[in-house]
């Protein structure tokens, strides 16, 4: 066999190899990871339907959730214990697992933040919007950052 034709048959089967191992490197598709149904049920009502006036833990914003160790009680009550730094917020729903409170700057604007915890992966998913107007210049993000620096603080005493 001449020189060339080896070489176009070596060609050949390095460009039939490549295109083999492509096809099955893509041949099954790696799956989604799947989210427990509460996580899912959590995201939906945590969602933030404006994003201009609205973060919440799952968002891009680089605020995460609120991480603790121990019972959902203790998870609530931490919250409890760091709002309590926190003149302008008031309670004004809970249960065992949610709390809603409102915020109030001293121009009288209230902004919502609905806490969430999840005993099983130990989070506290939050969503913080404003009660009116579209935009709140950055105002939730920075209040929640705040909150979250103060959670942290006071989970690492």
């Amino acid at each position: 066999m001449p020189v060339t034709t080896r070489l176009q048959s070596a060609r050949t089967a390095s460009t039939l190899a490549l295109l083999v191992a492509g096809f099955a490197a893509h041949a099954v598709p790696a799956a989604p990871p799947v989210a427990s149904p509460a996580t899912d049920a959590t995201r939906a009502a945590l969602a933030c339907k404006v994003t201009s006036n609205c973060v919440n833990s799952f968002g891009t914003s680089g605020l995460g959730p609120l991480r603790f160790e121990g019972t959902p009680t203790q998870a609530m009550e931490a919250l409890r214990a760091t709002l309590a730094k926190f003149p302008q917020a008031k309670i004004v729903k809970t249960d065992a697992l949610s709390m809603e409170v409102v915020f109030t700057t001293f121009l009288g604007f209230r902004d919502l933040v609905d806490f969430r915890v999840d005993a099983e992966a130990q989070r506290i998913d939050y969503r913080s919007r404003s009660l009116v107007g579209k935009y709140d210049f950055g105002k939730n993000r920075s209040r929640m950052a705040e909150f979250s620096t103060q959670f942290e603080a006071r989970r690492k005493r």
